[in-house]
């Protein structure tokens, strides 16, 4: 009978409250798959579960039951409930301290960079999240360098991934560093998934907000909104507010979270990305519509906010193509 393959790594799957489940056993299929997929199949990647509860965190399931545990690495998923609704996690911050003071490697994914976040560990460290909760974890934990356009974040002992489905992106992410490459990308393949993805900023939207109380630079962003396309000097803003010049640019700034040139362009840019990914006309005529007269500004303010060109951002999101003939 062939001897048992050995785990090269064990993974310990966090389950706090309201976290996805289908992260959790996802992430636990995931892992198996590569272990099969594996160039050496004696190397397999161990899995356990583990559920928070007030008094502590303690295992719940194992892949490898007889064996003692040796956490390499933690996951905390993503939360199934808006980051405002997550309770402090105080028993899940501790034990995830002590298991990174013991050489663990610490990951989360989306929302779980709040329950992350909690053990003081991100502090003045690079992370990432959902680019839809960004400013929430920015202001609750404002010592964190927040990094969000990226999809994954690998800061060697700590690794954070975005978007709510990043955990295929994360558990691609630790296949390769503990069975290589290859079986990575074999691993990939297999479950018809991207690679690796690097940036969210092609899945990231500009929310603009409104609900910050200066009524005045609310009056601005209104006629900016109403007005995008035309052109917009910061003087007709300023004078619709009643600012000066520097009162006008500091309450912007506060209130919106952007100086009012770039607010503009995140409004016009937004307005394109609609265009693309729902009508035929040609990009130059988008740009013009948005209010671009120079077509080659637009393609660059277009890039530098989604990371993709006009065109590649309307082949992977504009409508669908019937087939030729069809």
């Amino acid at each position: 009978m062939p001897p048992s393959p050995t785990p090269i790594a064990e993974i310990g799957l966090l389950i706090y409250p309201d976290c996805q489940l289908s992260a959790v056993h996802g992430l636990t299929d995931l892992f198996r798959i590569a272990g099969e997929w594996s160039e050496t199949p004696e190397r397999v990647i161990r899995v356990s579960h583990w559920r928070a509860e007030a008094e502590g965190v303690r295992p719940v399931w194992d892949s490898h039951p007889a064996e003692r545990h040796h956490l390499t690495h933690v996951i905390a998923p993503p939360s199934i409930v808006m980051p405002e609704r997550m309770p402090p996690q105080p028993a899940s911050a501790d034990w995830l301290r002590r298991r990174h003071a013991e050489g663990t490697t610490l990951c989360s994914v989306c929302a779980g960079a709040f329950v992350l976040a909690e053990t003081g560990l991100l502090d003045h460290r690079r992370a990432t999240t959902h680019w839809a909760f960004a400013d929430q974890l920015a202001r609750r934990f404002p010592e964190i360098h927040l990094a969000e356009e990226h999809m994954v974040l690998d800061e060697g002992d700590i690794v954070t991934a975005g978007g709510i489905l990043a955990w295929t992106d994360l558990g691609l992410t630790l296949v390769e560093r503990l069975l290589g490459p290859s079986t990575m990308l074999a691993t990939a393949r297999f479950l018809l998934i991207e690679p690796p993805r690097t940036s969210q900023r092609p899945f990231a939207s500009f929310i603009p907000r409104f609900d910050h109380g200066d009524e005045a630079i609310r009056r601005a962003q209104h006629h900016l909104h109403a007005h995008a396309a035309d052109p917009l000097p910061q003087s007709d803003l300023q004078a619709i507010a009643g600012l000066t010049e520097r009162t006008f640019l500091r309450r912007f700034t506060a209130a919106t979270g952007h100086r009012p040139k770039t607010y503009l362009q995140q409004v016009r840019i937004s307005k394109a990305r609609a265009a693309l990914e729902t009508g035929t006309e040609a990009i130059e005529q988008i740009a013009w519509q948005v209010g671009y007269g120079d077509v080659a500004a637009f393609r660059k303010s277009f890039q530098k906010l989604t990371g993709m060109t006009p065109a590649a951002y309307r082949q992977t999101f504009g409508p669908a193509r019937p087939p030729a003939g069809a």
